[in-house]
């Protein structure tokens, strides 16, 4: 164990807060195109890039977990794939009784 100074670890300067001590440390291999995009996207959002990662982890994780979706989910899909083009041409059509 590391010593610690009022938070800050003196072998190698990191600054630790109370919020960091649910987390815990890890390293990631990225290809250099996906480390270049994923730190592009935390400048783009003014977020560190781990909180990119960890948000991403949680996003696939739910989506592969094997948990069903609702079976109402989509039911009101309308097979057309201009409807949000033509919302308003539409909405007039009904209130006109076309």
């Amino acid at each position: 164990m590391t010593p610690l100074h009022d938070g800050v670890d003196e072998t190698y300067g990191a600054v630790y807060s109370r919020h960091m001590s649910a987390l815990t440390k890890t390293t990631l291999y990225l290809p250099e195109a996906e480390y270049r995009l994923l730190k592009a996207l935390a400048r783009q959002q003014t977020r560190p890039a781990a909180e990119l990662v960890r948000e991403a982890i949680i996003e696939y994780a739910a989506r592969h977990s094997g948990r069903r979706r609702p079976a109402s989910l989509g039911i009101g899909r309308s097979g057309r794939g201009d409807l949000s083009e033509k919302a308003e041409e539409l909405l007039a059509g009904l209130r006109s009784g076309a």
